[in-house]
C-alpha cells in the first residue's frame, strides 16, 4: 500500500493591521489550492514583531476570514505562544557551533559590499551577544516553485550567514517560519512573491534541521505602482467585511479565476471558487500592477 502525504496547507497574516487586497490574494490562493487538492488549510497568526503589531488586529484578522467564507482546521497558532521552541533551538544552535553572535552594524556590512561575509563567525574568542546568525554552508541559490519553475536569486544574498535572532531580541522571521512549517507540517507554501529570496535561505534551514522541505507555489504581488506592492506598511485599504462579494470576484479575476455568481453567501462563493480552480490559470508574473 502507498502513504500519500496528505496536503496541509496555511495563511501566515501578520497583525500589523487589517487585511488589504493582496492579503485577501494570498488567503485565497493558498486556500484554493488546498481545498482543490482535499487538503488542510490552517490559519497562524504571526505576531513576534510587536512593535509592528496594532491591538487587535489578531481578531480583527480571524473576524475578516470568517466573513469571506473561509473555513481553517485545527486551533489558529499563535507564534507569540511559541517563543520557548525558538529560543530552544537557537540555543541548540550556539551549542552545535551551527549559529553564532554578531556586532556587525548595517553601516559595516555595506563596507563589505552589501553582503555580510561572516567575519564574526571566524573570531577565535567567539562574541556572547549581540544578533545571532546562523551558519549557512548549503548556500541554496535556487529552488523549484510548483507553478514559476526553476527560481535563482542572487548568490552573495543565498551565501549569507542570516539573522535568526535580531539584537533587540526579538525572534526573525527566518527561523520563526521555518520551525512553524515544521511543527504543523506543512507540505506546500503558498504565499506572495515577495519571499522569493528569502525561500533560499529557508530551504537552507531546512537542511541545517534535517527536516522535510515542503513545495513552494508563489502568487503574483499585487501592486499599486511598480514594485510597492500593496502593504499595511504603505496603508492598503482594509477589505470590505459587510460586501465581500466584489473583493471576492476581484481577487479571482486576479489569478485568472472564473468569477462566480455575486448572489451567493461568501461561502458559497469560496465552494465554487475552489470547484473550478485551475492553477495553469494563475499568471506566473511576479507582480501584476492593478487599475486605479
Amino acid at each position: 500500500m502507498i502513504n500519500v502525504t496528505p496536503y496541509i496547507g496555511r495563511f501566515a497574516p501578520s497583525p500589523s493591521g487589517p487585511l488589504h487586497f493582496g492579503s485577501l490574494i494570498a488567503a485565497l490562493g493558498s486556500y484554493l489550492r488546498a481545498r482543490s487538492l482535499g487538503g488542510k488549510w490552517l490559519v497562524r497568526i504571526e505576531d513576534i514583531d510587536p512593535p509592528r503589531e496594532i491591538p487587535g488586529a489578531s481578531s480583527a484578522i480571524l473576524r475578516t476570514l470568517e466573513a469571506y467564507g473561509f473555513e481553517w482546521d485545527d486551533s489558529v497558532l499563535y507564534q507569540s505562544q511559541r517563543l520557548d521552541v525558538y529560543q530552544d533551538k537557537i540555543e541548540q544552535l550556539l551549542q552545535d557551533d551551527l549559529a553564532y553572535y554578531c556586532q556587525c552594524t548595517r553601516k559595516q556590512i555595506q563596507a563589505m559590499g552589501g553582503s555580510y561575509d561572516g567575519r564574526c563567525g571566524k573570531l577565535i574568542q567567539p562574541l556572547t551577544q549581540g544578533a545571532i546568525r546562523v551558519r549557512n554552508p548549503y548556500a541554496i541559490e535556487q529552488f523549484v516553485d510548483q507553478h514559476m519553475g526553476l527560481v535563482s536569486v542572487d548568490k552573495r544574498f543565498a551565501a549569507e550567514d542570516f539573522i535568526i535572532k535580531r539584537s533587540d531580541g526579538l525572534y526573525a522571521y527566518q527561523l520563526a517560519v521555518v520551525l512553524d512549517d515544521i511543527h504543523q507540517q506543512i507540505s506546500e507554501v503558498v504565499r506572495g512573491c515577495d519571499l522569493l529570496e528569502p525561500t533560499c535561505r529557508q530551504e537552507s534551514l531546512y537542511h541545517l534541521l534535517k527536516s522535510p522541505i515542503p513545495k513552494w507555489l508563489h502568487l503574483p504581488l499585487a501592486c499599486a505602482e511598480k514594485g510597492r506592492k500593496l502593504s499595511k506598511q504603505n496603508h492598503a485599504p482594509a477589505i470590505d467585511n459587510l460586501h465581500p462579494q466584489a473583493s471576492i470576484n476581484a481577487a479571482l479575476a486576479f489569478l485568472g479565476q472564473s468569477s462566480v455568481a455575486t448572489e451567493s453567501q461568501a461561502s458559497k462563493m469560496i465552494e465554487q471558487a475552489v470547484s473550478q480552480f485551475d492553477l495553469t490559470k494563475v499568471p506566473t508574473q511576479s507582480e501584476i500592477l492593478l487599475d486605479t
